[in-house]
C-alpha cells in the first residue's frame, strides 16, 4: 500500500520558517509528479507548490518567492521550505503524488503549520 508520510509542522511565529517533508513508500517515486497543498479551517484545499518528475516547478502567487520545493529522489522525499511565514500560511498541508497517464493519485495524513505570535 502506497504511503506518503509528511512531517514538520510545528508551531512558529510570523516571519520564521519551517521545512516540510513528505517521505513516500512503496511507490516509484522519481516518475510520480508531487505537490504540496493546504486547507485552512472553512476553506478549500489549495494548490501551494507543485514539482513535475522531471523538476519543474510551479507555486501559488501567495507563495512565491517565500516557498521553494524540491524533491531527492533517492530518499523518496519531497520538501517544501517556508520562510518569511505569514499567520495567513496557517493550515494544514498535505502531500499529494500523482501520475495521470497511469491515472493513480495518492495523499498524506497532513502536517499541521500554525504562524502566531
Amino acid at each position: 500500500q502506497v504511503q506518503l508520510v509528511e512531517s514538520g509542522g510545528d508551531l512558529v511565529q510570523p516571519g520564521g520558517s519551517l521545512r516540510l517533508s513528505c517521505a513516500a513508500s512503496r511507490i516509484m517515486f522519481s516518475i510520480y509528479d508531487m505537490a504540496w497543498y493546504r486547507q485552512a479551517p472553512g476553506k478549500q484545499r489549495e494548490l501551494v507548490a507543485a514539482i513535475t518528475a522531471r523538476g519543474s516547478t510551479n507555486y501559488a502567487d501567495s507563495v512565491k518567492g517565500r516557498f521553494t520545493i524540491s524533491r531527492d529522489n533517492a530518499k523518496n522525499t519531497v520538501y517544501l521550505q517556508m520562510n518569511s511565514l505569514k499567520p495567513e500560511d496557517t493550515a494544514v498541508y498535505f502531500c499529494n503524488a500523482d501520475h495521470r497517464l497511469r491515472a493513480l493519485n495518492y495523499w498524506g495524513q497532513g502536517t499541521q503549520v500554525t504562524v502566531s505570535s
